[in-house]
């Protein structure tokens, strides 16, 4: 498996990153989790806009689904005519909010992608096996756990604290697990992890490497690092556009 971050912004895209996307590829499959704000620009670095076979999506909230709506119109609008529909797993209602993103009905969105709606529960997608669960978060979310060839990856979606998550993670290789907040008197619970909540959770997963994504753009990164190394003594560091991770690849270093 071979993992690229595309982008790992928090809440909005920031100077240097597009929103939440990253693309998994193995045996000339590519699966793309999560898909916002800037991220299908970003995507084309790594990957044809036609080579993708398939879509999931944490959740509906604009910074990790938003440009899906972009990518409908890329394969209604080819110049050799429509492209045929490829699966988007995400949670129920995506069609309708992919519609609502361009002004198209139900159907015309349909007809671009197959929409299947995610379970707490494990599915085949391509060679890549999935387990879905509910997380910590205002809205219907998922965190995964996708395993290929031995190789375990977690993503913990959006999240405040959530022992799903913990589960999801067990013995994994690779977290990527978002870091919104900064440890502070005013931390709302049930929305989003502070670095060292992740950290946390990556500790009591027993993880073998910890990757802080989600960066919200006006977070100090060296402080993001230094509260998440209070909890967490394994590879740790910080998510960025273009980062490439797998087996294989060597742990990205500190920031």
């Amino acid at each position: 498996m071979r993992v690229t971050v595309v982008g790992c912004a928090g809440s909005f895209p920031g100077p240097d990153s597009p929103a939440s996307c990253y693309l998994l590829e193995a045996e000339g499959f590519r699966l793309v989790i999560d898909l916002g704000n800037g991220a299908l620009g970003g995507l084309q670095r790594f990957a044809g806009l036609f080579s993708i076979d398939a879509i999931c999506l944490s959740h509906l909230h604009a910074d990790h689904c938003v440009d899906l709506g972009a990518y409908w119109v890329v394969r209604q609008y080819t110049s050799d005519g429509p492209r045929p529909p490829i699966p988007v797993h995400g949670p129920r209602g995506t069609a309708e909010r992919v519609a609502g993103f361009g002004g198209e009905n139900t159907a015309s969105v349909q007809a671009r992608f197959t929409f299947r709606d995610l379970e707490p529960a494990t599915t085949e997608i391509g060679p890549f096996r999935v387990t879905a669960d509910h997380v910590n978060h205002p809205v219907e979310t998922f965190g995964f756990r996708v395993e290929h060839a031995g190789w375990r990856l977690a993503y913990s979606g959006d999240t405040g604290e959530s022992d799903a998550l913990v589960r999801l993670a067990e013995g994994a290789d690779l977290l990527l697990c978002e870091a919104s907040f900064l440890d502070g008197p005013d931390i709302r619970p049930d929305l989003h992890l502070t670095a060292r909540q992740a950290a946390e959770h990556a500790a009591r997963a027993g993880v073998g490497q910890l990757v802080l994504t989600h960066l919200v753009p006006w977070n100090d990164q060296d402080r993001t690092l230094a509260e998440a190394s209070q909890a967490y003594r394994g590879a740790l560091s910080l998510a960025a556009s273009g980062l490439v991770l797998g087996p294989g690849a060597a742990p990205a270093a500190g920031r």
